[in-house]
């Protein structure tokens, strides 16, 4: 760092409050970007139910139809969590549930 502060303690209330302010802004952008992500995921999950359930009425797609879509996503997705047989099924069931 070059200037006039190179080498000195800052001290003094203003840097204290220039601190907090820093300090409660990286707070409430985490808070706000961790809002924005279950935001997304929520509507991804119910998007992947709405899928399945409207596939299975139009196409006659049976119950197998959710096992073989888990097996073709953790293929393509290997070791991300969220596309197991158990996730889609409550996919499913949530947009059942509030649909």
């Amino acid at each position: 760092m070059s200037g006039a502060l190179s080498g000195k303690a800052i001290i003094g209330p203003e840097y204290a409050s220039f601190v907090r302010e820093l300090k409660e802004r990286i707070v409430s952008a985490r808070v706000s970007a961790a809002r924005a992500v279950n935001g997304a995921m929520i509507r991804l999950y119910w998007d992947i139910g709405q899928g399945i359930v409207e596939r299975q009425k139009s196409l006659g797609w049976g119950q197998s139809v959710v096992e073989a879509l888990a097996k073709d996503l953790q293929r393509e997705f290997p070791g991300k969590a969220g596309v197991s047989t158990r996730n889609l099924w409550d996919m499913r069931r949530f947009y059942e549930a509030y649909g």
